[in-house]
């Protein structure tokens, strides 16, 4: 787990879109944060130092502690509302987190020992169903990614999550089936994968018979 980062931020005691513009045209971004069982805080923060954190990778699974005149809290980016022209930063929504809060995010997956696959080796593809997996996590204890690891895998094979080793109380947040994160296919296709639903389809496009099939 990587540290927080650390913003500072002043109270917004006006808000709506004139006074989210004004901010902007100061150079400040608006904000708000609320969960936790507290009321919404409406905060601004320097445009510049927004940039560079929502530019760096995982924003969405990074916790950020928001310094708000003398007081911290901590918090998740949960959404952000971008310029539809110029792609610039508009306004933050914020989720305010405990320490022992559960939190749901998206993971980045990891691969490694590429060249310890057998698969691979003779041409085979990595077929990455999730680039990133929704996981369940203790909200001080969020893991930057999950490691999968290609030691060993060969053409055919599918990784399924109960195969990655995640943190101690660290889950998935889909839990009624054992879904694929990744497959190893021949170079001319022919292995099973799954659509955008999760389902698994084959490669010629006909539906994947089930596991319980007999």
């Amino acid at each position: 787990m990587s540290e927080n980062t650390s913003i500072d931020a002043t109270l917004r005691y006006r808000v709506g879109k004139g006074s989210a513009r004004a901010a902007r045209r100061a150079g400040r971004i608006p904000a708000v944060i609320y969960g936790d069982k507290q009321a919404p805080l409406s905060i601004e923060m320097e445009e510049r130092v927004v940039r560079k954190v929502i530019n760096e990778p995982g924003i969405f699974g990074r916790l950020l502690d928001i310094n708000v005149e003398g007081n911290t809290a901590t918090v998740l980016t949960r959404d952000i509302q971008m310029h539809p022209i110029t792609d610039e930063p508009l306004h933050l929504d914020m989720l305010r987190v405990g320490k022992s809060s559960t939190v749901s995010v998206g993971v980045p997956v990891e691969f490694i020992n590429h060249e310890k696959s057998p698969g691979l080796k003779i041409g085979g593809v990595l077929n990455v169903v999730r680039f990133e997996v929704e996981l369940n996590c203790p909200a001080g204890d969020i893991p930057e990614k999950i490691v999968v690891d290609l030691d060993d895998v060969k053409i055919g094979d599918s990784i399924h999550i109960s195969a990655i080793t995640l943190p101690e109380g660290v889950t998935p947040t889909i839990t009624d089936r054992d879904f694929t994160v990744a497959t190893l296919q021949s170079p001319g296709g022919g292995v099973k994968n799954e659509d955008e639903d999760g389902e698994e389809v084959a490669a010629d496009g006909e539906e994947a018979a089930e596991d319980s099939e007999e």
